[in-house]
C-alpha cells in the first residue's frame, strides 16, 4: 500500500530524455503500472503536444482512458489545438505543462492560458522573472513546474538557486512540481557524468521547511533524509505535487530502500 504521503507522487516521463522509451511501449507501461500493487504512486503518462497526433491509432477502444498530462514546451499557442486534440481521444487529461516564451509578460500568459481545462503548470524561467511570474500565479489555481537537471551540468540548478524557487513558490501559494535530473531519492554526484543531482526526497523536505530550504536539499545521509520525511505530514504534497521520473521502479525501489515503503512488496 501507497502511503498518502507519496500518492501521485512520481509522473511517468518514460518518453522523455533519458529514458527516451517509444510511445508504444510507454502507453503499454503505463497501463502495467495502472494495475500494480504501487498504481498509487503513479501519476500521469507526460506526452509533448505532438505525440498527441499518434494517440489515435496507437490507443483504440479503451475500458479506461490514458491519464496524460500534456507539456507545450514553445508556449500557450497550442493550446487551442492541445485542448481541440483531447477531445477526441480516449485521454483523461490531468494537466497542462506551459513554457514562457520570452518577452510574453505574466498577465498575457494569464489571459493565454485562461482557457485550459486542466490544471496549468508553468515552467518557471531560470531568470529575474521567476518572481514576478510566481507572484501573478498566486491566487489563480495554476501551478509552477521546475526544472532540476537535465543533460548538461549547468541544467542542474544549485542548491540555493532552487531553494529560493521553492521558498518562492511556497510564499506565494503556489503549487509545484519538478521535472529532469531527479533519478534518486536522495542528493547525490552521478557516478558516470560527475553531476551534482538533487533528491526527490530532498526537495519534498525543503517544500516542508522552506526556510531550511538550502541545508535540506543538500544531506546526502539516507538515514537522516528517511527520519525527517517520516515526520512529515502528507499535506506537504498540497505544495510539492509531484515529479517527472523516466522510470517508476527505480523511486519505488530507493524508498523501499529507505524504510519508506515495504521492502517485500518493492
Amino acid at each position: 500500500m501507497i502511503p498518502a504521503l507519496f500518492a501521485g507522487l512520481c509522473d511517468d516521463a518514460a518518453v522523455f530524455p533519458p529514458g527516451l522509451a517509444p510511445l508504444p511501449d510507454a502507453i503499454a507501461a503505463h497501463d502495467a503500472y495502472e494495475r500494480a500493487w504501487y498504481a498509487d504512486l503513479v501519476g500521469p503518462l507526460v506526452l509533448a503536444a505532438p505525440a498527441l497526433d499518434a494517440l489515435g491509432d496507437l490507443l483504440g477502444p479503451r475500458e479506461t482512458p490514458l491519464p496524460v498530462a500534456v507539456t507545450l514546451p514553445g508556449g500557450p499557442d497550442r493550446l487551442p489545438a492541445v485542448l481541440d486534440a483531447v477531445k477526441t481521444l480516449p485521454v483523461d487529461l490531468r494537466a497542462l505543462e506551459i513554457a514562457v516564451p520570452d518577452g510574453l509578460r505574466p498577465a498575457e500568459l494569464l489571459d493565454a492560458i485562461s482557457a485550459a481545462t486542466a490544471p496549468v503548470y508553468v515552467e518557471i524561467p531560470r531568470d529575474d522573472r521567476r518572481g514576478p511570474l510566481l507572484r501573478a500565479l498566486a491566487g489563480t489555481g495554476h501551478r509552477a513546474k521546475f526544472r532540476t537537471g537535465g543533460v548538461r551540468a549547468d541544467l542542474y540548478p544549485g542548491e540555493a538557486e532552487l531553494a529560493a524557487s521553492i521558498r518562492g513558490a511556497v510564499e506565494a501559494g503556489v503549487p509545484f512540481k519538478a521535472t529532469a535530473g531527479l533519478h534518486h531519492a536522495l542528493r547525490n554526484t552521478d557516478p558516470e557524468t560527475g553531476f551534482e543531482q538533487h533528491g526527490f526526497l530532498n526537495l519534498l523536505l525543503a517544500a516542508a521547511d522552506p526556510d531550511r530550504g538550502e541545508a535540506l536539499l543538500s544531506e546526502r545521509d539516507g538515514a537522516v533524509v528517511a527520519a525527517a520525511v517520516r515526520e512529515l505530514a502528507p499535506d506537504v504534497r498540497a505544495r510539492f505535487t509531484s515529479f517527472g521520473t523516466c522510470s517508476i521502479t527505480d523511486p519505488l525501489t530507493e524508498l523501499a530502500a529507505l524504510g519508506l515503503l515495504p521492502r517485500g512488496e518493492a
